[in-house]
């Protein structure tokens, strides 16, 4: 089972708490630092306090979207690994638009095995 490595602080957004706390627990089990948040402003705020090292967003919240959050961040922490969750529809148009911008995110559907997203996390660490 691999574990993560010690400085390895990730941030969890996503409007859906259970989803949240959820790949919270399993984060903390592997031994990752884990915040959480809500909405894509309170994951800006909660980044420039704790500095991530991966952030793993929903995109399509009330509010800013996560990859709105996900380019404020990354202005902040430039090598913050994003991995985007979503299982809407719509998401492609806005990943497009980030496209646009410069910023190329990995995305994930939902729901994300957390098999898969620990790979994911641990192939950059």
């Amino acid at each position: 089972m691999p574990v993560a490595p010690t400085s390895s602080r990730v941030l969890i957004v996503d409007d859906e708490h259970l989803i949240a706390d959820t790949l919270a627990l399993i984060l903390r089990y592997r031994g990752f630092q884990v915040d959480i948040a809500y909405s894509g402003e309170q994951a800006i705020e909660k980044a420039l306090e704790m500095r991530p090292d991966v952030l793993i967003s929903d995109v399509v919240m009330g509010g800013m979207s996560g990859i709105d959050a996900a380019i404020e961040i990354c202005r902040r922490s430039p090598g913050c690994l994003v991995i985007l969750i979503s299982g809407q529809a719509s998401t492609a148009d806005l990943l497009a638009r980030a496209r646009e911008q410069g910023h190329s995110f990995e995305l994930l559907t939902k729901p994300v095995h957390p098999e898969v997203l620990l790979r994911r996390i641990l192939s950059r660490a």
